[in-house]
């Protein structure tokens, strides 16, 4: 297994796998109420099984090089993560997500670790385009996307159903060209 430093504040980048699934649990518990408005992720993991059971499909997704998910410690603890929700490598795209509990917000550690997927992705995986794809209303993973220097493409009005209603999507992406500018 690997670790990436974020910083010097503690912060580390790991990936996550289902032998995991009971600090994830925890942590899911911890970031349910900050999850939950905008994706079922949370959702998904409720009691062991069910954590064990989404670790392993992102698990599957690696083996089939079509998704990661990596987590993101503080001083040891699961605090957020993010990950490659999808990962087309034949056609260049992927998506990137993240999602964070309480303890984990205003340190940029969303910021910096979606840094550390989408130069892997760029510079070694070759990906040509990486988008990030928020609820209009969620204004954090908004002002996440506009930090990381995305484009908003568009949004598309009323097109996913959560929880019985319908949210705005906001399309937000990033070429490798222009990625590789501005660094």
């Amino acid at each position: 297994m690997f670790t990436v430093s974020l910083d010097d504040d503690g912060a580390e980048l790991r990936p996550l796998e289902p032998w995991q699934a009971q600090e994830f649990l925890a942590h899911m518990d911890r970031a349910r109420g900050l999850v939950d408005p905008w994706i079922p992720f949370a959702s998904a993991a409720t009691d062991l099984p069910s954590a064990r059971a989404l670790l392993q499909r992102y698990a599957d997704k690696q083996a089939a090089d079509t998704g990661r998910i990596h987590g993101i410690w503080l001083d040891g603890t699961l605090v957020g993560g993010v990950m490659f929700r999808i990962f087309e490598a034949e056609t260049g795209n992927c998506e990137i997500g993240c999602w964070l509990e309480p303890a984990g917000q205003g340190r940029g550690l969303v910021n910096r670790a979606s840094r550390v997927l989408i130069d892997w992705a760029v510079d070694v995986r070759g990906m040509h385009r990486v988008e990030w794809i928020a609820s209009a209303a969620n204004i954090r993973s908004v002002a996440a996307a506009e930090r990381l220097g995305m484009r908003r493409d568009g949004v598309r009005r009323e097109a996913y159903l959560y929880r019985g209603v319908r949210h705005d999507e906001e399309i937000w992406s990033v070429l490798a060209s222009e990625w590789r500018a501005r660094r």
